[in-house]
């Protein structure tokens, strides 16, 4: 399992590459006091990057990353932003298995950063297998899209920044796709007591099927985040973490998210992508209450998005 001195090795090792975003004071909901993450503010505009970073930095350093093959990813869009970003930086070739549906802002960005993209299946596991194949075929890195322990820690570290930046904080609310996010910060939350909101769409919800069934299942994909919050099961790290210190389990439907979205950009000018809006319809939507005087950190992990469709 992840721990404290995982996420402090992971920001040492990352802190050159990747930008400590701050952390931004909103209005109250429900006499609580609330900020934002604002980790649409990192490179290539998602959390990601730090993950990327910290996976082919380890990967380099004990001689497991080769210069000439470089790595490979499967992902939605972002984890393949991160981990091309990364690799262009360090001076490797990447490769990016993304689904047929994958949206074209993302994919465009991709060639921009010098990555090889294929487009695979219809959703996340299909391009996940392909790219399983490219790695046997070629040696290449893989940079998994949320469950390594390093791609795992080096995410953790935004919860490490909330604690540092805010001592006093009780609740950390967190969007929850394949879980890695979610592990990471939970790493950071459990070493202070913080209560951990793990939010998913109605539509995708791999952590509360997998603490229904009592193991990680696999579910079925849809909905308006599925580009960034669409794994079929939750990761082994995203379970290790809910079992070892269960979160507060909250369903949002698409239209709270994107009633949320619209939110953060009509009120605060933030251009969150659907999945990065979700944790902040946990409270607009009022689907979690915080008690008066709470101080919550809800985490926006992500802004590649169309930005004509913000309104």
């Amino acid at each position: 399992m992840i721990t404290f001195a995982d996420l402090e090795a992971a920001q040492r090792r990352t802190a050159p590459y990747v930008r400590r975003t701050p952390l931004i004071a909103v209005d109250p909901v429900a006499d609580a006091h609330v900020w934002l993450k604002a980790e649409y503010m990192q490179r290539c505009g998602v959390f990601k990057t730090r993950g990327a970073f910290n996976r082919q930095l380890a990967a380099r350093t004990a001689g497991e990353l080769d210069q000439a093959v470089g790595i490979v990813a499967a992902s939605g869009g972002n984890a393949g932003l991160a981990n091309a970003y990364a690799a262009s930086t360090l001076g490797v070739p990447a490769t990016v298995f993304v689904p047929e549906n994958a949206p074209p802002v993302k994919v465009e960005r991709l060639r921009e950063y010098g990555a090889t993209v294929v487009l695979r299946g219809g959703e996340y596991a299909e391009a996940y297998e392909a790219a399983q194949q490219h790695v046997r075929e070629t040696g290449a890195l893989f940079c998994h899209a949320y469950d390594q322990p390093e791609i795992v820690a080096g995410a953790g570290v935004i919860g490490l920044e909330i604690v540092e930046d805010l001592p006093a904080v009780d609740t950390i609310v967190v969007a929850v796709g394949g879980g890695g996010l979610f592990a990471g910060v939970a790493a950071a939350a459990r070493e202070r007591g913080i209560r951990v909101v793990a939010v998913e769409p109605v539509r995708i919800p791999t952590l509360r099927a997998a603490m229904d069934a009592g193991q990680p299942v696999d579910i079925a994909v849809s909905g308006i985040a599925q580009d960034s919050l669409g794994a079929r099961r939750i990761g082994a790290a995203g379970w290790d973490a809910a079992r070892a210190s269960a979160p507060v389990s909250v369903l949002v439907e698409d239209a709270d998210i994107l009633a949320a979205r619209a939110a953060l950009w009509q009120e605060y000018r933030v251009p969150a992508e659907p999945g990065a809006a979700a944790a902040y319809a946990a409270l607009s939507s009022g689907a979690y209450l915080p008690e008066p005087g709470e101080r919550v950190a809800v985490i926006i992990c992500g802004a590649n998005t169309d930005p004509t469709t913000l309104g």
